[in-house]
């Protein structure tokens, strides 16, 4: 009778143990510090999304596409976030912290399910902007209450159906090595390479197609402003170009501030062989809970129905 090798005798079981999430490497000393300002920014990104979700339920005059797409927006952050900002903390706060495999597939599935759709958000609130500059006399006809919830339900479904793979993907590999992980939350390729078995098809899928994706929703972002600038210097005033302009500084920062430091991370965790892992995770750390935070605060100060709105809300206080 064939001799069992111990690797497989953990294949039957090596989903039944836990993982264990250490934080950031080379500065566990540092953690609580590091803490501090993490869990400002987090609460920040809470109370600002939270504020803003409310006053688009409760202004009648907020309810149109672009603050729909935006409360969207704001739901999604707070999805992002609150999926590995607790556990993180945890980790500051109390040393490394225990995760279940269910656990941790779910939270890599709302991590990466959050970015991806966030993109797609984005992408919406760009055909937004262009409706609404290029043919603003057929803004209503075109973005109606029908038409907005297929956008949502589509960008949705896309999103999921892009990440799900990434998550049965993961959880058909074998764990018979270690199942400590250097960083504060699970992520796909992170997992896979814990993996005694061959993890190509998770490398290839888990960076080709959701950046494929992310990408090809960059490109039409870019299209429709590039549309949408022709339009603006057709116009006959410059009145009428820094008004139209004006409408969408807000949905640019957000974007520069979404896909910048999104292509520097994975261009960096996949190139970049002489950048250390301490910065990679201190640098997905921030990801998560920066962009959400800044989000509400940039849509705030630059739409001026929702500054408005907020300069009430501290009037009626």
């Amino acid at each position: 009778m064939p001799s069992t090798t111990p690797a497989m005798c953990n294949l039957s079981s090596d989903h039944t143990g836990d993982f264990t999430l250490l934080g950031i490497p080379g500065l566990g000393q540092y953690h609580v510090w590091i803490s501090i300002p993490f869990c400002f920014i987090y609460l920040a990104a809470i109370v600002g999304n939270s504020i803003l979700l409310y006053l688009i339920a409760v202004e009648h005059s907020l309810h149109a596409p672009m603050f729909f797409f935006l409360s969207m927006l704001a739901m999604t952050d707070l999805i992002l976030s609150t999926t590995c900002v607790p556990k993180t903390l945890t980790i500051f706060w109390l040393g490394p912290q225990k995760i279940s495999f269910p656990g941790c597939l779910t939270q890599l599935f709302f991590l990466h399910y959050s970015f991806v759709l966030d993109s797609a958000i984005l992408l919406a609130m760009a055909f937004d902007r262009y409706v609404a500059i290029c043919s603003p006399l057929r803004y209503t006809t075109i973005l109606t209450p029908r038409t907005i919830a297929k956008i949502i339900v589509g960008i949705s479904f896309r999103s999921f159906c892009v990440i799900v793979p990434c998550v049965f993907l993961a959880n058909r590999l074998p764990f018979c090595r270690t199942r400590i992980i250097p960083h504060t939350y699970c992520e796909h390729i992170g997992v896979a390479r814990l993996a005694c078995a061959d993890i190509s098809v998770n490398i290839w899928y888990g960076f080709g197609v959701p950046i494929m994706t992310v990408i090809s929703d960059v490109i039409l972002i870019a299209v429709s402003y590039i549309l949408i600038l022709y339009a603006v210097f057709r116009l006959p005033s410059q009145g009428a170009r820094h008004k139209a302009l004006g409408t969408c500084a807000s949905h640019v920062c957000v974007i520069l501030m979404f896909y910048i430091p999104a292509f520097f991370s994975i261009l960096a965790h996949r190139f970049g062989r002489n950048v250390s892992r301490t910065f990679h995770i201190i640098f997905a750390n921030l990801y998560v809970v920066v962009p959400p935070a800044l989000n509400p605060i940039v849509y705030g100060v630059k739409t001026k129905q929702i500054w408005d709105k907020v300069i009430h809300l501290e009037g009626t206080d």
